[in-house]
């Protein structure tokens, strides 16, 4: 693979990534209720589901993600219902909660889960890969250290791009430091976690 290829692709993932989908709205959402770390950890989880398609695409096993498509179902109603049931606390939610360690803890895993569950919910995302790779790439003439570069590429656009989304959500979010301000951003936030659980849902 050549470098000139990997810039086109990189160009084209981050115009992909500019585009708003679920994990755009779910990073600002966490964002605005739980601060940047926990943000960032949303992104890590899309970024591993988005890397686990591009590695299921490029070595050809669109075949078995086809045959255990029931799995790729059963966590896409499992996310869905994990967003609702999110967003719905976000929602009801007192905006002064008290924070303890062991609830960090949690929020983490949370947030891990969440951004993993908004990619992998969606399997139509290795069949992008599919089509999308071949465009800049020979797959069948791609080296290990292709792989690794491709996958950076990936993470890196993807990642950067959904960091600053949730990086410019937090400092809109400075200037509303009242509990009623709060307390509407927390309300914005958990509708956009019932929506993207709902399109989640119901989306084929």
């Amino acid at each position: 693979m050549s470098l000139t290829s990997l810039l086109i692709f990189s160009g084209a993932m981050l115009l992909l990534a500019l585009t708003p989908g679920p994990g755009f709205f779910v990073t600002i959402a966490r964002a605005l209720t739980s601060g940047m770390k926990e943000s960032a950890i949303v992104v890590f989880g899309i970024v591993i589901g988005d890397i686990i398609f591009l590695l299921f695409a490029i070595y050809g096993l669109s075949a078995v993600a086809e045959k255990i498509h029931w799995l790729f179902l059963l966590i896409k109603y499992f996310g869905a219902v994990y967003l609702i049931y999110l967003g719905w606390g976000l929602w009801s939610s007192d905006p002064h909660i008290v924070e303890i360690e062991s609830a960090k803890e949690i929020s983490q895993r949370t947030s891990f889960f969440t951004g993993l569950f908004i990619t992998l919910g969606n399997p139509k995302v290795i069949f992008f890969y599919i089509a999308f790779l071949p465009t800049f790439m020979n797959l069948e003439k791609l080296s290990g250290v292709d792989v690794l570069a491709i996958s950076s590429v990936v993470a890196i656009v993807l990642g950067s791009t959904l960091l600053f989304y949730g990086y410019t959500a937090i400092r809109a979010k400075k200037a509303l430091n009242s509990k009623h301000s709060q307390k509407t951003l927390n309300r914005i936030a958990g509708s956009i976690m019932i929506g993207s659980g709902t399109v989640l849902a119901v989306k084929a």
